[in-house]
């Protein structure tokens, strides 16, 4: 009996601890309308991602954007995606090492293109334009929240905040609690070098009771995770499928998803 008792009290436990914020799902309805662009609408050929022609061509098609923030060097909150700086311009260099002036002597994938401002994308953007902000998790991730926060109450447009780090989204709960957030994940056992606790905990959504995220944005491949699916069917919330790369993809995933980030691809409007 004491065995029974102890295993209902750790699955309500369990229940709670991965329970959302579903309050403020008719907030997200406009992302529900379009579909998202990873990093904008991009080919990483004449179109680097994450820069401003990408942006601008993701306007110009009626399509959401997602994008990432980080900050440089002198507090300059710039949008890119890696760590390091070597995939997108060849120089072996992390971005957080880097002043904005010398990023300024870097092109993207040798195109005219560098690395935004954050502040530049906002004004390519049309209003209307549902825009989804990852705070990139590593380094100086809260400093990059509160830049982006300090920006963007200058904005007007649609938009959200999320990140994979969930005193990201824990930071927005207690300070910023108008703004829409979002919490990232995805199976943390696959790649990570993380503990295995912290593993247990991001990939099951265990700190959602904390952060308490108005919407799951989770990895479209692992979409079989319990959590999530608890997450998605039992608690209704409000989820989003990165990163979606073919329409076969998109048809599948809209079973558990009502939002969907893509590229590689341009997603059928009539499906």
């Amino acid at each position: 009996m004491l065995v029974i008792i102890i295993l209902v009290v750790l699955i309500v436990f369990y229940l709670l601890s991965i329970k959302p914020n579903t309050s403020r799902k008719q907030a997200l309805k406009a992302y529900e309308q379009v579909y998202i662009c990873h990093r904008g609408f991009y080919d990483n050929d004449k179109v680097p991602e994450n820069s401003l022609v990408a942006f601008k061509k993701a306007v110009e098609n009626n399509y959401g954007i997602e994008l990432d923030v980080q900050l440089t060097l002198d507090d300059k909150l710039v949008v890119f995606h890696d760590v390091s700086l070597k995939r997108m311009t060849g120089i072996d260099k992390k971005l957080c090492e880097c002043t904005y002036e010398e990023l300024l002597n870097y092109q993207l994938l040798n195109t005219n293109e560098k690395i935004p401002l954050f502040s530049e994308v906002l004004k390519i953007l049309n209003k209307n334009t549902p825009l989804i902000i990852e705070v990139k998790p590593e380094g100086r991730c809260i400093e990059a929240t509160k830049e982006t926060i300090k920006i963007i109450r200058n904005y007007d447009g649609l938009y959200n905040m999320e990140s994979f780090n969930p005193k990201v989204v824990y930071y927005l709960k207690k300070n910023e609690p108008d703004i829409i957030r979002g919490q990232l994940a995805y199976n943390y056992f696959s790649d990570s070098k993380i503990s295995f606790i912290l593993k247990l905990s991001l990939t099951n959504l265990l700190f959602n009771f904390l952060t308490k995220p108005d919407y799951i944005a989770y990895e479209h491949h692992a979409s079989s995770n319990l959590s999530f699916r608890i997450c998605s069917k039992l608690y209704k919330a409000e989820c989003v499928a990165w990163t979606i790369k073919s329409q076969d993809e998109l048809n599948n995933a809209k079973n558990y998803y009502q939002q969907f980030i893509f590229d590689s691809f341009i997603p059928d409007k009539n499906k």
